[in-house]
């Protein structure tokens, strides 16, 4: 970045920084030109998601005894984290064992300290997923796995409105459309799925449910979309030596969990590994792998696209679900489910994005137009216009944003 301007390594747009806007208009432009091994990349991440999210709630449901957890949900949360911690320092020792020469030292202490100031931001989303990650466990005490599944789904529409308010990132009518959608699809799929007489926390079961529903989709997309902001933001930096900070923060914030539990219910509770079975390591497994592709859809791809791949999943939950535990699919599944994969449909359609795809040719053609104008004309313009032209520069100014 030089001169408050900040470039796309894939379309070489320059755009005003660090105004959030700026973000938004690079990565639409950037959308618009995907290499074919950036879509093979997202190919290979919703493939990934979807095995990972889809097997999660088979495998906490496969953890319960008796209907209950005879572990501490934390002690997974910190196990998880440890785990993903331990895979980043990996990561991170051979990244820095094949770096070029002249390259900045990925290890020593000036960087590291350097780093970590420029991402603090990760404690944010750190400390959320730490909550999110206890009330997946809590959830499963009141539905089956394939509602847990499609309540998830509820997250894409809220990570909509957040990324549109902290991002500014753009969305066309027929996207807004296609999201709504996707929310009559999870309501159908909702209908009668409770069971009727049982309570939560005191509270009939409906009441509480819906608690924990709010608390469940709204914590989450708050962290996501803060996750992928702080990730894209200091996007020179490593994503593994990100990864560290990010899960050290939260094993931290998990701990601390586990001290809290060990007060209120005795020095028995400190004992992590209690309770623990074959299942539970498979959960923590899976947690690890899910958490540490997350990281790369918030670095390279975006929010809405992980949240979209994980309604693939559903499927895979349900019809698991029914084979391993009797769970019935029921008409409202089998509807709710073709309306969420016609909301994902008309969302990626090429259709929702002709709008944005018009806007971008305008733009290319003011670049033409003023191929021969100075450079401070430019960069006037581009403040002048909410950041929506581009100028040509040295190389020099270069500072890619997204990856190539």
């Amino acid at each position: 970045m030089k001169n408050g301007m900040i470039e796309c390594s894939v379309c070489h747009s320059k755009l005003v920084s660090p105004n959030t806007k700026a973000f938004s208009r690079a990565y639409d432009r950037h959308k618009s030109r995907l290499s074919s091994k950036q879509r093979v990349l997202n190919v290979l991440l919703v493939v990934g998601d979807c095995m990972l999210v889809g097997l999660q709630p088979i495998l906490v449901y496969m953890s319960k005894v008796d209907g209950k957890f005879e572990f501490s949900p934390i002690s997974v949360n910190f196990l998880t984290e440890a785990a993903k911690v331990l895979f980043a320092v990996v990561m991170l020792l051979l990244q820095a064992r094949n770096q070029k020469v002249g390259e900045k030292p990925l290890l020593s202490i000036s960087t590291f300290v350097q780093a970590a100031r420029n991402n603090v931001l990760l404690a944010v989303p750190a400390f959320l997923y730490a909550i999110n990650n206890y009330l997946k466990f809590t959830m499963q005490l009141y539905f089956n796995p394939a509602t847990v599944k499609m309540l998830s789904n509820l997250k894409v529409l809220v990570i909509a409105v957040l990324l549109k308010m902290i991002m500014k990132r753009r969305f066309s009518i027929i996207q807004w459309e296609a999201l709504a959608l996707l929310l009559i699809g999870i309501s159908v799929n909702q209908l009668r799925s409770l069971p009727e007489g049982s309570t939560a926390l005191g509270l009939p079961v409906s009441t509480g449910a819906y608690v924990y529903t709010l608390i469940f989709v709204t914590v989450p997309s708050l962290a996501s979309v803060y996750n992928e902001y702080a990730l894209k933001s200091q996007y020179d930096t490593s994503i593994y030596l990100q990864n560290l900070f990010l899960y050290g923060y939260g094993a931290i914030f998990n701990f601390l969990g586990i001290l809290v539990m060990a007060i209120v219910k005795g020095p028995s509770s400190f004992d992590i590994l209690h309770g623990h079975s074959r299942a539970t390591m498979f959960l923590i497994a899976n947690n690890a792998a899910q958490g540490i592709l997350s990281s790369f859809f918030f670095k390279y791809a975006d929010t809405i696209l992980k949240k979209y791949s994980s309604t693939v999943a559903t499927i895979f939950t349900g019809i698991a679900s029914a084979l391993l535990f009797g769970h019935k699919l029921t008409m409202n599944f089998v509807l709710g489910i073709s309306i969420v994969f016609i909301s994902m449909h008309q969302f990626f359609s090429p259709i929702s994005k002709v709008k944005e795809e018009e806007q971008n040719g305008k733009l290319e053609m003011i670049d033409v137009d003023d191929k021969h104008r100075s450079k401070d004309s430019f960069i006037n313009m581009a403040a002048g216009a909410n950041e929506e032209a581009s100028h040509r520069v040295g190389p020099d100014e270069r500072q890619p944003l997204l990856p190539t």
